[in-house]
């Protein structure tokens, strides 16, 4: 009988994810700190997003992006993190073909979502610091919720075309993936099947992206440093520096480890998985300490946001 198109009779139907470490002892030891930054990626990211919309005084473009932001790195972790964790407390490892696929595509649809939503953060600073005087009415809810679609939108194509040469793939050999997840590049190597075509596809796809986002960032920051070096007020320049500082850290670790792992081919490094382990589980940890540090307004904001429910739990 003919097998489900989904895993094109491939003789692989369970793949076993080789992990993060083989002694138990260190195991051990790297579930508990991989548990404790889930737990505060779940508490930090989750406390931007409520206090976002809770407080009047962050209803604007650039904290409804932010809180966007949180929401995708949450969702993002939970991706892989919850499978890491599991896997370290079994035997096995395995992981079915159709669960492999599905945690691929939830997988880019995150990563594909955070790259553009940061590209469209770098618009909301431009605009912010070129335009003040119209920035209200040029990044208006309207537009905002445009700009989230968008994101949402172009990730989702980006994931289904990376899900579609996946399935095109087939498996007949082994089925160690040396990974702590299911990827492209740790799944092709595995492929019995010619991946040439299917690997020009998954550079491009991925490349395509990355190369509109940095165009997009480019510009907005060759303007924003244009009005900047304009500017010769101290006050406005250190204002200027301190909005843009926090946006260029995150931008930077996450576009760092993401181009280094996808935009070439299916060739495997000794430090894959280390900087696999930064782009999916350290940056969604140091985003929300990164922009809480750096932005007054959102500490005082959630220092203002606790307060209340303090006060409402005493009463």
């Amino acid at each position: 009988m003919q097998r489900a198109v989904l895993i094109n009779h491939s003789d692989i139907s369970t793949f076993t994810l080789l992990g993060l470490a083989s002694f138990p002892t260190l195991s051990i030891a790297l579930f508990l700190l991989l548990l404790i930054i889930y737990i505060l990626i779940l508490l930090g990211n989750l406390l931007i997003v409520v206090t976002v919309h809770f407080e009047a005084r962050l209803h604007s473009a650039m904290y409804y992006f932010l809180s966007r932001l949180s929401f995708v790195d949450l969702c993002y972790a939970t991706v892989t993190v919850p499978k890491i964790l599991a896997d370290f407390l079994s035997k096995t490892n395995s992981i079915s073909f159709n669960s492999c696929i599905t945690q691929l595509f939830f997988l880019h649809l995150f990563a594909g979502t955070e790259c553009i939503l940061l590209t469209v953060m770098s618009y909301d600073r431009y605009v912010a610091i070129c335009y003040p005087l119209r920035y209200s009415s040029i990044m208006n809810r309207t537009i905002c919720h445009w700009l989230e679609f968008v994101c949402w939108a172009t990730s989702s194509l980006h994931s289904i075309i990376q899900i579609i040469m996946t399935c095109q793939l087939e498996f007949c050999g082994p089925n160690q993936i040396d990974h702590f997840f299911c990827d492209i590049h740790p799944l092709s190597v595995l492929a019995c099947s010619d991946i040439f075509i299917i690997e020009i596809v998954f550079v491009a796809n991925s490349g395509l992206i990355s190369v509109l986002c940095f165009l997009v960032l480019l510009m907005s920051y060759m303007g924003i440093i244009n009005t900047i070096l304009k500017t010769r007020s101290e006050e406005g320049l250190g204002k200027a520096f301190s909005t843009c500082a926090a946006h260029l850290t995150v931008v930077t670790l996450f576009f760092g480890p993401s181009v280094f792992i996808y935009l070439r081919p299916s060739v495997s490094y000794a430090v894959d998985k280390m900087v696999s382990v930064f782009y999916t589980v350290i940056t969604p940890l140091l985003n929300p300490i990164i922009y809480t540090l750096r932005n007054k307004e959102v500490k005082s904001a959630i220092k203002s946001f606790l307060g209340k429910k303090l006060l409402q739990r005493e009463e």
